[in-house]
């Protein structure tokens, strides 16, 4: 729009300045840097919060027990935002790292969850037949019929959380960050830089693409024993 005149550019930058800008910013080192700060904190968020997540499913989708008591707060959680949870967040954890790793975390973990659970409890009953007929024990059973059955469904949920991983990490990266693509971007905030602005937000929507994207292809390596069992 700023092109052909419908925008000033200084309301938003044209894709020649914008193209311009990611070519400095990459040989001065900055979106380098600051691409590599959000990295690690998404990779740490994501990694916490997958524990979290499986860690809750795994009772909540094979026992009623712990459907019992943990799935209440699990959906508790599902309905709290985000954005409401930053001051509260500062306050307990304070401006450093651990907040915004904390958030990234409680993105990933809800549809993670919710998706695992899902999976765990759509497996076939004629699986866990089968595994009492071959005597099969606590960990062949979970080996071959729980992790198989519920794999599909979990990584529809590890794609939806890596979603939502870089959505959190956007919101946590405006909690006074020193540095990251969120740091980059409020500066450039505060001078009227749309160039960088876009930039920043171009680099996030990458991250996104390219992390649902290993995914799928770890799915279809993953998964090939059912490709190849309908071939046949």
């Amino acid at each position: 729009m700023s092109v052909i005149g419908w925008l000033p550019q200084d309301v938003l930058a044209p894709p020649s300045r914008v193209l311009s800008t990611l070519g400095s910013l990459i040989f001065d080192g900055t979106l380098t840097t600051a691409l590599s700060v959000s990295v690690q904190r998404a990779g740490f968020g994501f990694a916490l919060g997958s524990l979290i997540a499986l860690g809750a499913a795994l009772p909540v989708g094979l026992t009623r027990t712990g459907e019992a008591i943990i799935d209440p707060p699990m959906q508790m959680l599902r309905t709290l935002p985000l954005l409401g949870l930053v001051p509260l967040f500062i306050v307990w954890f304070g401006i450093g790292e651990a907040p915004k790793i904390l958030l990234v975390a409680l993105g990933v973990c809800v549809p993670l969850y919710l998706n695992a659970v899902g999976a765990l409890r759509s497996i076939d009953s004629d699986l866990y037949e089968l595994a009492d007929a071959l005597d099969l024990t606590a960990w062949q059973r979970f080996r071959h019929v729980i992790i198989p059955g519920a794999l599909p469904g979990t990584l529809v949920g590890v794609r939806q959380a890596l979603a939502f991983a870089w959505l959190a990490l956007i919101v946590a990266e405006q909690m006074s960050a020193t540095a990251g693509l969120g740091f980059m971007i409020n500066n450039a905030r505060d001078f009227m830089q749309t160039d960088t602005i876009v930039v920043g937000l171009l680099t996030y929507a990458a991250l996104g693409l390219i992390t649902d994207a290993a995914v799928r292809v770890a799915e279809r390596r993953a998964l090939r024993w059912r490709t190849e069992g309908t071939s046949r």
